[in-house]
């Protein structure tokens, strides 16, 4: 399966960098998916969890406070002002949990943006225990 680059990046480092077969984004008009040899866009980030297809088939989320994304035919680049990588290899699943839900409370959003993004967040630590 054709795969496309993804980065995400705050002000503080990369939080993701990679090939993914798919990223699904929290637009500030709405989810959106953006597959390899996607038209190019601009679009801002709104307070949400992107969630990626890794190249493996691994899912993996990164919960995100705004920001915004450069779609290429072959690269995602977004930046962002906080990011927390929930489900990866390293640290305890229930700590990034914990930490990604704290950043979404701290985001200056609609409360509804940040109630979906807590619950989708949430949905994770119901399907790892």
């Amino acid at each position: 399966m054709k795969t496309m680059k993804l980065e995400i990046v705050t002000p503080n480092g990369v939080i993701y960098d990679g090939d993914v077969r798919m990223v699904t984004l929290p637009g500030k008009e709405g989810e959106f998916g953006v597959l390899p040899d996607h038209a190019s866009l601009v679009s801002l980030l709104d307070t949400g969890v992107i969630t990626i297809e890794t190249a493996q088939g691994k899912e993996i989320m990164v919960a995100i406070d705004k920001g915004y994304v450069k779609v290429d035919e072959n690269k995602v680049s977004c930046i962002v002002d906080g990011a927390v990588l929930i489900s990866d290899e390293e640290g305890t699943l229930s700590e990034r949990l914990e930490e990604a839900k704290e950043l979404l409370r701290k985001a200056q959003t609609s409360d509804v943006a940040i109630a979906a993004a807590v619950s989708k967040v949430e949905s994770i630590k119901k399907k790892a225990y």
